[in-house]
């Protein structure tokens, strides 16, 4: 099949750039190396749109939360990654979570069946320069690709180091010492009848000598070219949390407020209502068979994770589906090397979208993928592109990593309020319905004015 397009990496950002693509009319070559005899240090299957970290696309609060209203303009956009994961949901309280798996594979089925698509196992080596392409290879870019971009932007790239968390068996947690809840309470109509996260309740001993535990556990050693890396704060690992102090755990991932522990009859408040800390667990899988362990990121070696976990009540005989890991991510420095459209200033043939473009989470690489789709397709079909205003998530992400964030101190970046036009005339306990209200209405008549150029 000739082809208008080739996408360059099958992930999140690659699959709905394809989509977006192919969904007007356009003829695409997806190129994904894993399944053609190559494979990443933190990927463990071939299927498209493989989530390698958590099982989150976090909160689905259109009214309240960026990355729920972000949800809501790419479900207006007839996302892909939205279509999939509302076929993959799991009970995950006011956030949207899924079974990784079957969500992969519904992405791969859409695609696989689009007659615009054709899906093609191998690795790119080097940037086209002959055809316009979309450069989607995440934060784990082959190297040989990595030196090509670095060529053709004549700057070294930035990197960051992510961690992985565990999963863990749902049959080996002891629900005698567990409890299943949301914090507050809160839950949603996919929840489950008690709330959506097992939580496992540590005393004030129990948390020190696990904090302990922490510092002291042999970790994974840095080959040299990774020595000088530095951590991206949205997913640190959770040693080095707990290297920052011996309380910031409990106001992190372990913090304990809300959560009301029913085997704890003791009077005293807040300590007798609320445990001294709480390591949840979030379901992974539609089964409900494998949970995660939240905010766990870690790069301690293996059989350190596997006896310090065990020593958190309840988890005394975990069985591990996946322990923790780390790896390297890469990310361009897109202020500088790219302009508004996602094009490389030196060869504006190639866009590129996803996490390589410095945005960070996977609705957000997911956001941009679609972006740059869209871009695509109107410069193919010979129309201007004019961008989703700067008061919508999709609009302050991408002037964000497109121009507006500071090149010198560029790092990956969630979609957040704080990238949005702000409004500083609304008291501040209506500010985020503010932010939401006006994005939706801003974004509402972008979309129609889009929909009625392409028609």
């Amino acid at each position: 099949m000739a082809t208008d397009i080739q996408i360059i990496g099958g992930g999140l950002a690659g699959s709905e750039a394809a989509w977006q693509l192919a969904q007007r009319g356009f003829k695409v070559r997806l190129s994904e190396m894993r399944g053609g005899g190559d494979m990443t240090p933190a990927h463990q299957t071939s299927g498209l749109a493989e989530l390698v970290c958590s099982n989150s696309f976090r909160s689905d609060d259109d009214e309240k939360n960026a990355v729920g209203l972000l949800h809501h303009e790419m479900r207006r956009m007839d996302s892909l990654v939205m279509r999939a994961g509302e076929k993959a949901r799991v009970p995950a309280g006011s956030a949207m979570a899924v079974d990784r798996d079957v969500f992969s594979a519904e992405v791969e089925r859409a695609l696989a069946d689009h007659p615009n698509v054709t899906i093609v196992r191998e690795r790119v080596d080097a940037l086209p320069t002959d055809r316009p392409a979309i450069v989607a290879t995440g934060p784990l870019t082959a190297q040989t690709l990595s030196a090509s971009i670095v060529a053709a932007t004549g700057r070294d790239r930035l990197a960051f180091f992510d961690a992985i968390a565990p999963i863990v068996h749902r049959d080996s947690i002891d629900m005698d010492v567990c409890w299943i809840q949301s914090r507050w309470n809160k839950r949603t109509e996919a929840s489950n009848e008690d709330g959506d996260y097992i939580n496992c309740p540590m005393t004030k001993d129990e948390y020190l000598a696990f904090h302990q535990g922490l510092i002291d556990a042999e970790k994974t050693e840095f080959r040299e070219w990774e020595a000088d890396t530095p951590y991206f704060d949205g997913c640190m690992p959770i040693e080095v949390m707990a290297s920052r102090g011996v309380e910031t755990l409990r106001y992190g991932p372990m913090k304990p407020v809300g959560l009301d522990n029913p085997r704890d009859t003791s009077p005293e408040f807040p300590q007798g209502r609320w445990p001294y800390a709480v390591v949840q667990l979030r379901q992974d899988n539609k089964l409900g068979t494998l949970w995660n362990m939240v905010g766990f990121q870690t790069k301690m070696k293996y059989g350190a994770q596997v006896e310090l976990f065990r020593t958190i009540p309840g988890l005394q005989s975990a069985e591990f589906a996946r322990l923790g890991g780390l790896h390297r991510n890469t990310f361009l420095n897109s202020p500088v090397v790219l302009d508004r459209q996602l094009r490389l200033n030196q060869a504006p043939n190639i866009r590129f979208a996803g996490q390589i473009t410095g945005c960070e989470g996977y609705v957000e690489s997911s956001a941009v993928g679609l972006l740059a789709g869209m871009m695509a397709a109107s410069e193919l079909a010979g129309r201007v592109w004019s961008p989703p205003p700067r008061t919508s998530a999709c609009g302050a992400l991408l002037a964000h990593i497109t121009g507006d964030a500071e090149a010198e101190t560029f790092q990956p970046m969630n979609v957040n309020f704080g990238l949005f036009p702000p409004l500083h005339d609304v008291p501040k306990k209506q500010r985020k319905e503010a932010y939401t209200g006006r994005a939706k209405a801003d974004f509402g008549a972008w979309l129609d004015g889009a929909r009625a150029l392409a028609a």
